[in-house]
């Protein structure tokens, strides 16, 4: 028997502070700084994003995501026997105990599931999508939680306009399952290392202390340049793969950092604006945690429904890129 992997369940999270264009353009003019919301608009299609309280962790916002997940799968995280959770602002500076660890003990597991985190940016997701349905087809695992979770406001600078007015919190999370049936049709992932200093946070630590930068830097031009370059080649080896071609796509879910490199995308695959899911105007740049965010707004709203074909991509810091493309085999509804 040959065994794949589907989508049974979605969810998501949002902290529940809303930050418009216009609250962080006041912050920064009370420091000298000058941004409007048109300015921020223009240039990214974001209007909002949500910002974590002080307290609250990457693991917390994940836990939210995974129980919408369970729940619309109808699983027990006891049912559970995998968590990759891609996230490039972990729970703690040192990277460990894994953020996956800490999602395992806050949703009550208690079954020594493998749990492992993965780091590829704003590209997380669908590294971690690849792995965990590597694992189902090799009949290592049946039932994974894959999640995406950041709090890229713990990282910004609130003195660099074209940096801090793009990022927000939020978290993802889909439950992969083992089937008969094909629900994750090809999975292709790229990275070059050439290009690790046009997006980082260039610190380190150095006897307690951070040595260099704690911040966010972009050099934004070049990034766009790589992403709008590799993400529709990504998407056509992904849909090789599968034997499809692009009037096969039903749904492109991109990773949700500037509209403008969207839009390129979905031109380049010849994809109406209809078919392409956004969220970027309501959550800005989410990382790893914007194609789950907006894969289950879709599901949620109703627009993804059984048997429609969903091409999702990612670009992020590394550089690392990719691309799956899923096909929802179940009709899922929210409980």
């Amino acid at each position: 028997m040959t065994l794949y992997s589907k989508i049974i369940g979605t969810g998501s999270y949002l902290p529940e502070k809303r930050v418009t264009n216009q609250d962080l353009a006041d912050q920064l003019a009370a420091k000298g700084i000058e941004t409007s919301d048109e300015w921020i608009v223009t240039r990214s299609g974001i209007s909002a994003r949500h910002f974590a309280e002080p307290e609250q962790k990457s693991s917390d916002l994940a836990v939210n995501a995974a129980r919408k997940a369970l729940e619309m799968a109808g699983l027990q995280p006891n049912d559970i026997d995998l968590i990759v959770l891609a996230s490039s602002t972990p729970d703690f500076f040192g990277s460990f105990p894994s953020t996956a660890c800490i999602v395992q003990k806050k949703l009550g597991m208690t079954n020594n599931s493998a749990a492992v985190d993965v780091q590829a940016v704003c590209s997380g997701f669908v590294y971690a999508v690849s792995t965990a349905d590597a694992f189902i087809r090799a009949g290592v695992h049946k039932n994974v939680l894959v999640i995406g979770a950041e709090v890229f406001s713990r990282i910004l600078n609130f003195d660099d306009r074209t940096t801090c007015v793009l990022f927000g919190d939020g978290a993802g999370a889909i439950v992969l399952s083992a089937s008969e049936e094909p629900g994750i049709l090809a999975t292709k992932l790229h990275a070059d290392g050439r290009h690790s200093d046009i997006l980082s946070v260039p610190g380190s630590v150095d006897g307690g202390a951070v040595a260099g930068s704690a911040f966010l830097y972009m050099d934004g031009p070049a990034v766009f340049k790589l992403a709008v370059s590799v993400l529709e080649k990504v998407a056509h080896e992904a849909l090789d793969k599968a034997g499809m071609t692009s009037d096969q796509i039903d749904w492109l879910i991109p990773h949700q950092a500037n509209i403008r490199i969207m839009n390129s995308t979905a031109k380049k695959l010849g994809l109406p604006a209809e078919k392409m899911v956004v969220t970027v105007d309501q959550h800005g740049n989410t990382s790893a945690a914007s194609i789950p965010l907006a894969l289950d707004v879709a599901v949620r709203d109703g627009r993804i429904k059984k048997g429609q074909n969903i091409m999702m991509e990612g670009v992020g810091g590394g550089f690392t890129w990719g691309a799956v493309l899923a096909r929802l085999t179940d009709d899922l509804i929210a409980r």
